[in-house]
C-alpha cells in the first residue's frame, strides 16, 4: 500500500483509548473515509507516493533548506536547522474563502482597536474592555498614547495562529502584532517544496505567493508620511541572533530593503537616518522586527542596545512611520480575546466573524471562578509571558498564583487540534539537517499562522501561510516541523493572491548604501573565507606527508612532518602531540578550537548571517558541502578520510569565489575583496615564519619548501618558472616579492590597496591607506639574497622581516576597522551616567559601562522574537574575531 492509503486505512482503526481521545478533524480524510474535496483533485499523484517516495523527498528537503541556510532558534534554545515535512496542509477554495474575510475583518477590528486605545479610549471609558487588561500588560505604550496625533493605520501587518476545533472551524489562538514573524519561513517552504517535488506542486492549482511580496512592498511604501517620490524603507533587526533572524534577511532581501539594527541609524533634529561613511540618508518607515519595549531607549528600556534613541519622539513628530507602530504589542494580550466581540460590535458595527478560542479574563470574579473551578482541563497562561510560563505547575501552586495576581492571567480552553498526515522519520540520517532514511506518515495535531496585510484602503490576507505541525505539547519547540500550505484557486484563471494588479511603486532608482555594520561584517566574512582555505590546504599537504612516512618512515620525513605540524599548531595550536590522525580530526572538525577549520566556518557564518540580505543564496551552498565533508569524516575511522573529507571542504570553500566574482562592484564587495587579502598576507607570513627560517638539513629543507608552495597554491607555478628545482630564494621571490603572484605578500598589499582607494571613507591619506602604502614600499625594498642570508642555523633578515610584516599588517587591519567600521560611540546605560562629571553637589556614579546584548536578550519579555547579538570570539594573533 502507499503511505496516504496506509494513513487512510489507520485512521479507520477503532480507538484503543477507551474513547478517551478528543474526536478531531482530519483535513485529509471526511468523516465517511473518503477524502476530503481539496485532495481529490491530487490523489492520482498524492495518493500514490509509497513510503520510499516519502523518504526520498524528505531527504531531499533537508539537503535543500540545509544549502540555504535556513535556520531557527527556539527560545532559550541553539540555533537548529529548519524543519519542512513533505506532506502539505491543502485547502480548497470553497473552505478558505469564510476564512479568508474573517481575516480581513479582524485585521481591520484590531487596527481599530489600536487606534481607540492610544487615543479616544471609547473601550476603556465605557467599560467593554476593562482598564487592566490594556494598562496592565507591557504591550501598552503610553508614551506614544495622545488624543490628536493618533496614526489612523498603525497595523500595516498582522498575523493570527490558527487552529480547527472537532467540527472544522477555525479558531484564534492567538493574534500576533508586536513584529510577526514567519511569512519568510513559509516562502521558504513553498520554495522547497516546489523544487522537490514539481509534479504535485504543477498539478495542485494552487495560490502562488511571490504576488503578496509585490504588495507588501508596495505597501510599505505607500506607508511613507506625507507625498515622498521616493521615501527609503529599512527593516530593523534586533541582530543575528534572533530566533528568526533568518526570516527577517529573508523578507528584507525578498522585498529589496536593507537589513539594519539599532546602532546603524541615529536621530537628528527629530529624524530618523541611516548611518553611511560620511554622510546620514534619512529613513521614511521602519519595518519593526525588534518589540517595542526594547526600540527606544531613551523613552521606554534604558538598558536596550538594540533599539534607536529618541524614535518615539520621531514617531510622535510624524517624521518616521514605524511598522508596526510602537504601542501594537498591546494588541496580543490574551486577555483581550474575550472582549473582542464586544469591540467589534462597538467599533465596527458588526459581529466578529473569526472567533478566539474560548478564553476566560482571571482579572473578572467570573472569570477567575470559571477557571478556578475548571482548572484541569483549562491552559492557564499570563497575559504578558510566554504561553508554557506556568507548565509543570501542581494545581495548588497554580490556584495560588491565580488568587494573587488574578488580573495577569487568563484560562483558556484547549482545543482539539485538527489533525494532518506527517512524516516520521524512523531511520534518522547524520548530518546537521540530513532527511531520514526511512519512516511512516502518522497523524499529527498542528496550527495555522495567516498573515494579513493593508493594502491600498482594505486588508488583504495572504492566500496561504504557515502551518506547525506539534507534538503532544503544544508550546514545546522540540521535534515541531511545518509544512507548507496550499490553497486552491476555485477556477484556473484566477489570478495569484486575488491580485490582478498592484499598487504602483516609485519608478526611481534607489540610492544603495551600506552602514559600518555591513563593511564590517563583509570584512571578516572576508578573512574568514580566506582562513579556512589555508588551513585546509595545509592539513592536505602534511596529511600527505603523515601518509608517505607511514609508508617510508625516515628521519627526512619526521622532521618535515613536524615543521608542518608546527605551522599549524602556530594557527590552531597543538591538542594531539602522540596521534596525528586525530590531530588532523581536530583541526578540521573541533568548532571549538581557535584557528580550526570548523571555528573558520563558523565565524563565516556568524559574519554572513549578518549580511544575508545582501548575498546571493547560493552563497549558503558552501556550508552545506562543509557540513556533508564533516559528516562523512566523523562517520568514517579511516585515515583516507580525512584528505576526502578536507578535498570536498575546499571545493565548498572555492565556490565563494564563483559567488563573491558576480557581486556588484560596491563597498561591501570591496571590503570582502580587503579582508581577504589581509588574513592571505597574515597567513603566508605565518607560514613562512613557522617553516622556513631555521635550517634544517637540504633534504628536509627542500621537502618543506615544496610543500610551503604546495600549501600556498604556487607550486605549478614555481615548477614551470624554476623548472622544479626548488631553493629558498626561488621559493621568497614567488611568495613575499612577486606582485604578479596572487598568493604574495606582495600581490596581497597591492590588493588591499586597491580595495581600499574604492570605499567612501578613503581620502586618499587615511592612515589605513598610508599604512599599506608603507607596507608596500617595504616590501618592493626588500631583496632576497638578504632574506636568505644565514646566520647559525637560521635566516636572521627573513625571521625579523616577517615579524615586523604579522605586527605591520594586524595594525593595518586594526586601522581599517578604526576608519571604515566605527559608526560613534558604543551605547551607554543612561542609568549609569553622572550629570556633571566631578560635580560635588551629585555623587559621581558607577563606571559606564556598555550593557551587554545578552543581558538584553536575556531579561525581553517573551514573545515572538529573540533578541540580540553577541561579541564576537578573538582570533588565535588577539585581534577581535
Amino acid at each position: 500500500m502507499t503511505a496516504l492509503r496506509d494513513y487512510v486505512a489507520g485512521l479507520a482503526q477503532p480507538t484503543l483509548a477507551g474513547g478517551a481521545e478528543p474526536a478531531r478533524y482530519d483535513e485529509v480524510v471526511a468523516p465517511d473515509g473518503g477524502l476530503r474535496a481539496a485532495w481529490k483533485g491530487l490523489a492520482e499523484l498524492a495518493v500514490g507516493l509509497t513510503p520510499a517516495d516519502l523518504a526520498r523527498v524528505d531527504r531531499d528537503i533537508a539537503r535543500v533548506l540545509e544549502d540555504d541556510g535556513v535556520t531557527y532558534a527556539p527560545p532559550g534554545r541553539r540555533t537548529e536547522p529548519w524543519r519542512l515535512d513533505p506532506v502539505p496542509l491543502i485547502v480548497d477554495a470553497a473552505g478558505w474563502a469564510p476564512l479568508e474575510v474573517g481575516l480581513a475583518q479582524r485585521a481591520e477590528l484590531l487596527n481599530a482597536v489600536l487606534v481607540d486605545l492610544y487615543g479616544e479610549q471609547r473601550l476603556l471609558r465605557e467599560r467593554i474592555v476593562p482598564a487592566a487588561v490594556v494598562r496592565g500588560h507591557p504591550g501598552f505604550v503610553r508614551v506614544v498614547a495622545r488624543e490628536g496625533a493618533v496614526d489612523r493605520r498603525p497595523l500595516v501587518f498582522a498575523a493570527a495562529d490558527l487552529g480547527r476545533d472537532a467540527q472544522g472551524r477555525w479558531r484564534v489562538l492567538a493574534d500576533r502584532a508586536q513584529a510577526p514573524s514567519g511569512l519568510g519561513y513559509a516562502m521558504e517552504n513553498r520554495r522547497v517544496v516546489s523544487r522537490v517535488m514539481p509534479e504535485l506542486y504543477r498539478e495542485a492549482g494552487l495560490h502562488r505567493m511571490e504576488p503578496y511580496f509585490w504588495a507588501m512592498r508596495s505597501a510599505l511604501l505607500q506607508s511613507a508620511n506625507g507625498d515622498l517620490a521616493d521615501p527609503r524603507v529599512v527593516v530593523l533587526s534586533p541582530g543575528t541572533h534572533s530566533e528568526t533572524a533568518y526570516d527577517q534577511a529573508f523578507i528584507a532581501s525578498i522585498l529589496g530593503f536593507p537589513l539594519v539594527q539599532g546602532s546603524d541609524l541615529v536621530v537628528r533634529d527629530g529624524w530618523v537616518h541611516l548611518r553611511v561613511p560620511g554622510r546620514l540618508e534619512r529613513v521614511d518607515v521602519i519595518l519593526r522586527r525588534v518589540d517595542a519595549a526594547w526600540s527606544d531607549p531613551l523613552e521606554l528600556r534604558g538598558e536596550s542596545q538594540l533599539g534607536v534613541v529618541g524614535l518615539t519622539e520621531a514617531v510622535r513628530r510624524g517624521r518616521v512611520r514605524v511598522v508596526n507602530g510602537l504601542g501594537a504589542g498591546v494588541l496580543e494580550s490574551p486577555g483581550l480575546l474575550p472582549y473582542l466581540p464586544a469591540a467589534c460590535e462597538a467599533l465596527l458595527g458588526e459581529p466578529l466573524r473569526l472567533p478566539s478560542v474560548d478564553t476566560w479574563w482571571c482579572g473578572e470574579p467570573d472569570g477567575l471562578e470559571q477557571v478556578l473551578d475548571r482548572l484541569p482541563e483549562l491552559s492557564v497562561r499570563p497575559i504578558d509571558g510566554a504561553a508554557d510560563a506556568l507548565r509543570g505547575l501542581g494545581r495548588e501552586e497554580l490556584t495560588a498564583r491565580l488568587l494573587a495576581a488574578p488580573h495577569r492571567y487568563v484560562g483558556q480552553e484547549r482545543l482539539p487540534l485538527s489533525q494532518a498526515p506527517t512524516w516520521e522519520r524512523t531511520a534518522p540520517g547524520r548530518g546537521r539537517g540530513a532527511g531520514g532514511a526511512g519512516g511512516r506518515v502518522r497523524p499529527r495535531s498542528l496550527t495555522l499562522r495567516a498573515f494579513t496585510l493593508r493594502y491600498g484602503s482594505s486588508y488583504r490576507p495572504l492566500v496561504g501561510g504557515l502551518a506547525t505541525v506539534h507534538g503532544e505539547d503544544l508550546h514545546d519547540p522540540v521535534g515541531r516541523t511545518t509544512k507548507d500550505v496550499w490553497v486552491l484557486k476555485g477556477t484556473p484563471g484566477e489570478p495569484d493572491q486575488n491580485l490582478a494588479e498592484v499598487l504602483a511603486t516609485t519608478s526611481a532608482r534607489s540610492v544603495s548604501v551600506t552602514v559600518p555594520r555591513i563593511l564590517e561584517d563583509m570584512f571578516w566574512f572576508g578573512r574568514y573565507a580566506e582562513r579556512a582555505e589555508d588551513l585546509v590546504r595545509l592539513v592536505l599537504t602534511t596529511h600527505a606527508v603523515a601518509e608517505d612516512y607511514k609508508t617510508r618512515p625516515g628521519t627526512t620525513g619526521a622532521v618535515s612532518l613536524g615543521v608542518l605540524l608546527g605551522a599549524s599548531a602556530r594557527l590552531a595550536g597543538r591538542r594531539h602531540e602522540d596521534d596525528v590522525d586525530a590531530e588532523f580530526r581536530s583541526l578540521l572538525l573541533d568548532g571549538e578550537r581557535s584557528g580550526s577549520l570548523a571555528h573558520a566556518l563558523g565565524g563565516m557564518w556568524e559574519a554572513l548571517a549578518g549580511v544575508r540580505d545582501q548575498l546571493s543564496p547560493d552563497i549558503w551552498r558552501v556550508f552545506g558541502a562543509t557540513d556533508r565533508a564533516a559528516d562523512a569524516l566523523r562517520a568514517d575511522p579511516h585515515s583516507h578520510q580525512i584528505a576526502e573529507s578536507a578535498g570536498r571542504a575546499l571545493t565548498g570553500i572555492l565556490s565563494l569565489q564563483g559567488v563573491t566574482a558576480s557581486m556588484m562592484r560596491d563597498p561591501g564587495w570591496h571590503m570582502i575583496g580587503a579582508g581577504r587579502s589581509i588574513e592571505r598576507a597574515l597567513q603566508v607570513c605565518h607560514l613562512l615564519r613557522a617553516t622556513v627560517t631555521e635550517r634544517r638539513g637540504l633534504d628536509v629543507d627542500r621537502t618543506v619548501l615544496g610543500c610551503v608552495l604546495q600549501a600556498a597554491e604556487s607550486a605549478v607555478t614555481h615548477r614551470r618558472r624554476y623548472r622544479g628545482y626548488v631553493r629558498p630564494a626561488s621559493v621568497f621571490e614567488l611568495l613575499v616579492l612577486d606582485a604578479d603572484n596572487p598568493r604574495s605578500l606582495a600581490f596581497s598589499l597591492g590588493e588591499v590597496a586597491a580595495h581600499l582607494a574604492a570605499l567612501p571613507a578613503s581620502t586618499g591619506s587615511s592612515r589605513p591607506e598610508r599604512l599599506v602604502a608603507d607596507l608596500l614600499e617595504q616590501v618592493r625594498a626588500q631583496d632576497v639574497a638578504t632574506l636568505v642570508a644565514i646566520g647559525g642555523v637560521g635566516r636572521p633578515n627573513l625571521e625579523a622581516f616577517l615579524e615586523r610584516m604579522t605586527a605591520s599588517v594586524a595594525r593595518l587591519s586594526d586601522a581599517i576597522a578604526e576608519v571604515h567600521f566605527a559608526s560613534g560611540p558604543a551605547p551607554r546605560l543612561l542609568g549609569a551616567a553622572t550629570l556633571v562629571p566631578g560635580d560635588p553637589g551629585r555623587p559621581e556614579g558607577p563606571e559606564l559601562v556598555p550593557a551587554r546584548a545578552e543581558d538584553a536578550a536575556d531579561a525581553a519579555v517573551a514573545g515572538d522574537e529573540g533578541a540580540a547579538a553577541a561579541e564576537r570570539p578573538d582570533d588565535p594573533e588577539g585581534e577581535a574575531r
